[in-house]
């Protein structure tokens, strides 16, 4: 998995980010913005919110989809999220899916992996990123 984790890392542009906040406390809002600053384009995943880190935010990954080239979705949410959020990552052929650290759902997972998407689950992109010294 470490392989594949660094491959995506080194391949993905652009992240959107569901459940992304603009609130700087918040691991969303810190874990983005070290990934904005390492290079990446960040989306926006907020139904209330229009704008975060500079860039325009979505009400879903579907409307994102229609204006942006999404290459991996970072999931910020309650797992019981993560079911809806594995559709719509399906249904818009996102080659990639990173479930953050206590976003576990095994299931949704399990039908993402089948269907051919990368799933990293349980881990933080940050750490990741930094541990690869990408």
């Amino acid at each position: 998995m470490a392989d594949q984790i660094l491959e995506l890392l080194k391949k993905a542009k652009t992240i959107a980010v569901v459940g992304l906040t603009d609130n700087p406390s918040k691991p969303s809002y810190g874990v983005s913005q070290y990934m904005q600053s390492n290079g990446y384009r960040i989306v926006p995943i907020h139904p209330k919110l229009s704008k975060v880190l500079g860039e325009r935010a979505y009400p879903s990954l579907s409307e994102a989809a229609k204006a942006e080239k999404i290459d991996l979705v970072d999931v910020f949410r309650r797992p019981d999220a993560v079911p809806a959020i594995v559709d719509e990552v399906l249904a818009l052929g996102i080659p990639a899916l990173w479930l953050q650290e206590t976003v576990v759902h095994e299931e949704a997972a399990r039908k993402a992996r089948e269907a051919g998407v990368l799933v990293v689950m349980d881990k933080c992109i940050l750490k990741e990123h930094a541990t690869h010294n990408l």
